[in-house]
């Protein structure tokens, strides 16, 4: 044990450093980008005409139907054979944005569903368009709906980008797979890992929780709990 502390103490600023420098620029640009492909294949499923519609039921079922980590390996070993290189970064955030992109589609696709018929015909009524409707009416209410489960999804990706490491992306994982390979003490630096994003996992379920009871003032939905 008391060889264990010196050691974390000495790869820590390695890690943290391979965090905020991969791993936290992966997850937020994935999840920005995943969440625009989401609500553009949510929006062309629930109103797009039927082939841009099955395009989007394609794309959906084949990303939530194979594994991210096959995904990534499809992406940046596989794509060499077709004449298209990325680095691994970039094919990590491609890779990324796809599958948060499909998940969240069903979840953006929920929520606007969920939304009573009554508030296009109220929107309508007083002389919005489509567009305006859904900018203006539907998608403030359904974002109230989709906070938890979108949350939940940004969280699951934080953990999710470990597995970059399988594509060369130095992000913390890797980086500490790196010092495994030199201090040969895997148990106490894979824990060191974890306890990191164990760390990162709650700072942002605590964030969720905050931002949830502040929709719920204007929402209703967690009242409850309040």
């Amino acid at each position: 044990m008391t060889t264990w502390l010196p050691l974390m103490l000495e790869s820590l600023p390695s890690l943290l450093w391979a965090g905020l420098t991969f791993t936290i620029p992966l997850t937020l640009l994935s999840f920005i980008f995943g969440l625009i492909l989401g609500l553009v294949t949510a929006v062309a499923r629930l109103f797009g005409p039927i082939p841009v519609s099955l395009i989007a039921r394609f794309y959906v079922w084949v990303i939530r139907g194979t594994p991210l980590l096959v995904q990534l390996f499809v992406i940046f070993y596989g794509l060499p054979s077709a004449g298209i290189l990325l680095d691994a970064f970039t094919a990590a955030l491609i890779g990324f944005s796809l599958n948060v992109g499909a998940y969240s589609s069903e979840i953006i696709r929920a929520v606007i569903s969920s939304v009573p018929r009554g508030q296009w015909e109220a929107a309508y009524s007083i002389g919005m368009s489509w567009s305006q409707a859904m900018r203006r009416t539907i998608l403030p209410q359904a974002t109230r709906v989709a906070v938890p489960p979108l949350s939940n999804t940004f969280i699951s990706l934080v953990k999710d980008t470990s597995l970059a490491a399988a594509i060369t992306v130095p992000e913390m994982f890797q980086t500490a797979q790196r010092i495994v390979a030199t201090t040969y003490e895997p148990l106490i630096l894979y824990i060191e890992a974890a306890l990191i994003y164990l760390a990162m996992s709650s700072v942002l379920s605590a964030l969720q929780v905050r931002l949830e009871r502040r929709f719920a003032r204007y929402g209703g939905f967690l009242e409850a709990r309040a």
